[in-house]
């Protein structure tokens, strides 16, 4: 049931989105993820039912060799968290950079971004001059987009007493220096903020990880 309304969600949250748009950045697309992560499930959890009701060797062999895989895959993620937990910067770098390039091209992402720009209140990736990678945000005099030299709003530092709020506070911010701009949006990167994240949570994570994969040993 939970892996049948995991590609339900999945499915739904692919429809609502434009074909295009969702195509664009199919790598971080939530929607296809879920639709994919559901319908692996439902064929695993199947494979065992059927075996199991009707007893058939091929399909509880093929249901044992699925949990085999998913317990090795699991222990080799929590190993390699404790392992190579200093590589973890390059990684986020690699992911964030890419993000931001993509920043528009799928919404899905782009909510995930602003999410973690509030959450981590950063902006960009070194600074928020980063998002000068982006193709709207761009700063050279030919780009003819509204939002050249801006930042997203979520960059925008939110004053708690404030009743009306300003959506075009990021507009032209690269365009200041650090000092100036500091007084409207956060400066700082998102990398550094997000890295000290996963240090700070690595063990904890690993642990989860390799928890949930021992019970497997003994079921």
């Amino acid at each position: 049931m939970i892996s049948m309304l995991m590609v339900a969600v999945g499915v739904y949250a692919r429809l609502l989105k434009h074909a295009e748009a969702a195509m664009a950045c199919l790598a971080v697309d939530p929607a296809i993820l879920l639709i994919m992560i559901g319908i692996l499930t439902f064929l695993i959890t199947f494979c065992g039912c059927i075996g199991s009701l009707r007893e058939n060797i091929c399909l509880l062999q093929t249901f044992s060799l699925c949990l085999t895989i998913i317990f090795l895959l699991q222990l080799a993620a929590g190993v390699l968290g404790f392992v190579f937990s200093d590589k973890a910067r390059g990684k986020v770098s690699e992911i964030i950079n890419g993000a931001i390039v993509h920043y528009r091209d799928d919404l899905d992402l782009q909510n995930l971004i602003d999410f973690g720009q509030k959450e981590f209140s950063c902006c960009g990736g070194v600074s928020y001059k980063d998002w000068s990678q982006n193709m709207y945000f761009n700063c050279t005099a030919t780009n003819p987009s509204r939002e050249r030299c801006s930042v997203p709003f979520s960059c925008c530092l939110h004053d708690a007493n404030q009743t009306v709020i300003n959506t075009m506070c990021g507009h032209e911010m690269q365009t200041r220096g650090y000092l100036e701009a500091s007084a409207f949006i956060y400066t700082n990167g998102c990398i550094d903020k997000l890295v000290n994240w996963i240090h700070s949570n690595l063990f904890l994570l690993g642990g989860i990880t390799l928890g949930l994969a021992l019970p497997q040993v003994w079921g």
